[in-house]
Order: structure tokens, then C-alpha cells, then sequence
């Protein structure tokens, strides 16, 4: 095992033994959101060697996107941050409160994690949320990004580390791991179990089948945004046409984009033309059940059982027409992804039932299922997305960041 990674471990470890107040932990996220600020030009500046890198190892077009930083993002992380300030802190809050007839008085109260290891891909932004979150709810974090943002994530986290030493905090609470070995990440999985409390892995479906199949360390994420749209009977076509292009088209390239766009079959003949015709202006490839195929005149190609279960990241989605919600929910649940999913109707008793037998961790009536995203939520930002059936479900923010545990007050009372 690297001598490197053990320390790492070790110094976080002790960072976190460390506790922090939430006075201090907003002053440390100030700070760092005015060394963002002021380090803009050099942010930028090791964000173009990447980008150079990510060209040279032809990384694909979607994913260089996300890896782009610039001014608007910049000012997009610091907001974020900003945000993360004014959450209230989520640790030492009393959940449930109650007395027994003994007069054993119970508390529920939040506790932090302890130390986490976040894995992640392409998006550098990720390196300050996930640092500003983990910090505010008292986590040690270890950071490991992809090689193809290897100098962006580094000022990031460097700048983090040096707001901390400012503010008078163990510069360990945020450690980066100043590597590109894949072994480094392989031995962080296999062998940390009982130093690393918790692994968030961010990024492709082969970074988390990695960590699912390595990792002996509890993990929450997700393995693909095999994301629906469904087209209600009842739905507006103005609507309709907004909101599917907004779901698909806005940002290719994340989890919560439609892959694919159910119709309900007695508004197929209505509805297809205007909603595909749209998209395909937009640059989108079409890929159709047969019944789609029959009403579209536009372009398109038959979609086979593979497409339902393709999460594209790119301007292609799947089409299919449905007998009903009945088959548009059975449709979800047997080639979703338990991400997101969305109904557009205007009858309220068709959406309670979409939103309640759909097994996504994240229902959507009448919007995009873009909004599958923590700063959406009002979280300020999140770590990731979680679909696993146990919690945390959806969009892991702050109050996902911390466990729980029971305070037992008595006076002197023994069991008989």
C-alpha cells in the first residue's frame, strides 16, 4: 500500500478529531470563496493545461464541457459556497426528543461521518463543493479527481487548504490527492476499511462499477441517469415542447438529462411531430420504437432493446409510445436507472400515481428533470446524486453529510 495514502488517511483522521464550530466553519468558507476571487486569472490559466491535456487524450467532446471552466462558472462556484454558508449547520441538531416512564430522557441527535473519500471525474467544481459541504458537516474529505482536471482540482483544493491554515484550522480536514496512479485510487478502495468512513463516487458507469466491486468501504452513488420523460394524455403541448427540450437538450452531458421520452398513444399522433421536430432542430438524433417511427417525419432511426437502456450524455434520445401510465411506470421501472423521471400531465390523479409507483429516487411533475441537482434543491450544492433504496436518496446535500446517534440522560436509573 503507498506510504503516501496511509498518511493522508492518518492526517485526516486526526484533522477530524479536531472539531470545529459553525462560526469558524463559515469563516473558513468565506475566505475561501474570496481566494477563489482573487485567484481567478491562475484558476483559469491551470484550467487551459488541462483542457489541452483532455484534447491531447482525445477525451469526448461532452466531457471536455464539463472539465471547462471560465468566469461564469467561476462566479457559479463562489455562489455556491456563498450558499453553503447561510444553510444551517447540520451537525448537533436534536431530530426527536423524548422521556421514558423510567425517566430516561432520549435525544437523537446528528453526528458528522468522520472522514470520506470522494472519487470523481472531469468536473472541477466538484473539488470546492464537495470540500465546502464535507467541511461545514464537520467530514474530514479526501479528495482523488480525474487525471484530465488534475491541475484545476489542485489550485482548488490548495486554495481550500491554505483558507484553513488562515483561519487557524488543520489544513487536513481537505486533502488532495496529489496523484494520477490508479492504484492509488484501487488501494484507497481495498484497503482503508476502518480509516475511511464513507466513499462518494462521482463520475462514469466504469468509475462506479469499480468502486462496487472493489470498495469494502460503505458507498453511496449512482451507477447511470437513465432519466424518462413521460408524456401524459393530459399534457399541455406548449409545455410539453418547452420542458422536453429543456430536460434533454440544456446540458447533455450530466445524469439528469431525458434519455428517453415516453408517449401516452392517444396523444402520439398530436404530440410527436412538434416534440421531436424541436429537438431535432436542435441538433438531436432521434431513435424510435416502430410505433414512433410510423408517425415521425422527420429523420430517425428504429430503436432497438438496447436504447432503453442507453444513457446517451450526448444529443441522441430514446422515443417509445405507451398503451398508459400503467406501462409508461412499468416502462421506468424495468429500464430505469432509479435517477430521475418525470411526468408532464395536467390531471393531478395521473401524477400522484406516476410519483408514487415510480422507483426513482427523484419524481418530477410537469419540469425537467434537469433539476435532479443538489444547488436546485436549495442545498447549495451536493456530492453527488444517490440512488441506492437506503438513505440518502437523491440529491446528497448537507443534511445527507451526517449520521445520527442516541443520548441517554438518567439519574442513576438500572435495569431490572
Amino acid at each position: 500500500m503507498s506510504i503516501k495514502l496511509k498518511k493522508i488517511v492518518k492526517d485526516s483522521r486526526e484533522a477530524f478529531g479536531k472539531k470545529v464550530n459553525t462560526i469558524k466553519k463559515d469563516r473558513v468558507l468565506k475566505s475561501f470563496a474570496n481566494l477563489i476571487l482573487e485567484n481567478k486569472g491562475k484558476i483559469l490559466s491551470e484550467n487551459n493545461k488541462d483542457i489541452k491535456f483532455a484534447k491531447k487524450i482525445k477525451l469526448k467532446e461532452n466531457l471536455i464541457d464539463r472539465l471547462k471552466i471560465n468566469e461564469k462558472k467561476i462566479n457559479s462556484i463562489v455562489a455556491s459556497i456563498n450558499q453553503i454558508i447561510k444553510i444551517k449547520d447540520p451537525t448537533n441538531k436534536i431530530l426527536d426528543s423524548w422521556k421514558r416512564p423510567n425517566g430516561l430522557k432520549i435525544k437523537k441527535v446528528t453526528v458528522p461521518i468522520g472522514v470520506i473519500a470522494v472519487i470523481y471525474e472531469s468536473r472541477p467544481n466538484v473539488t470546492s463543493d464537495v470540500a465546502s459541504l464535507c467541511f461545514k458537516s464537520g467530514n474530514a474529505v479526501v479528495l482523488r479527481g480525474g487525471s484530465e482536471a488534475f491541475n484545476t482540482n489542485k489550485i482548488i483544493s490548495n486554495l481550500f487548504r491554505k483558507s484553513l491554515k488562515i483561519n487557524g484550522i488543520d489544513q487536513n480536514y481537505v486533502q488532495f490527492v496529489d496523484s494520477k496512479s490508479r492504484k492509488i485510487v484501487d488501494n484507497l478502495l481495498s484497503k482503508m476499511k476502518g480509516s475511511v468512513d464513507l466513499v462518494i463516487p462521482r463520475g462514469g458507469k466504469s468509475l462506479v462499477k469499480k468502486v462496487d466491486q472493489l470498495s469494502t468501504i460503505p458507498y453511496i452513488g449512482h451507477l447511470e441517469g437513465i432519466c424518462h420523460t413521460f408524456i401524459d394524455k393530459k399534457a399541455k403541448l406548449g409545455m410539453a415542447i418547452k420542458v422536453l427540450e429543456n430536460a434533454k437538450m440544456r446540458n447533455t452531458g450530466i445524469c439528469g438529462a431525458t434519455e428517453t421520452v415516453l408517449f401516452h398513444k392517444s396523444i402520439a399522433k398530436k404530440f410527436i411531430n412538434p416534440l421531436l421536430n424541436n429537438l431535432q432542430k436542435k441538433g438531436c438524433n432521434i431513435y424510435g420504437d416502430s410505433d414512433v417511427k410510423k408517425i415521425f417525419k422527420g429523420k430517425i432511426s428504429l430503436a432497438n432493446k438496447r436504447s432503453w437502456h442507453t444513457e446517451y450524455l450526448s444529443s441522441n434520445i430514446s422515443a417509445k409510445v405507451v398503451r398508459d401510465v400503467y406501462m409508461a411506470v412499468k416502462h421506468i421501472n424495468q429500464y430505469g436507472t432509479m435517477h430521475t423521471d418525470a411526468i408532464i400531465t395536467s390531471d393531478k390523479k395521473t401524477a400522484k400515481f406516476f410519483l408514487k409507483n415510480i422507483k426513482s429516487s427523484i419524481g418530477i411533475h410537469n419540469s425537467s428533470t434537469q433539476f435532479a441537482d443538489g444547488g436546485e434543491f436549495g442545498f447549495g450544492a451536493e456530492v453527488g446524486i444517490s440512488t441506492n433504496n437506503l438513505p440518502p436518496r437523491g440529491p446528497v446535500g448537507l443534511d445527507q453529510l451526517v449520521s445520527y446517534k442516541y443520548e441517554v440522560y438518567g439519574n442513576g436509573q438500572i435495569r431490572k
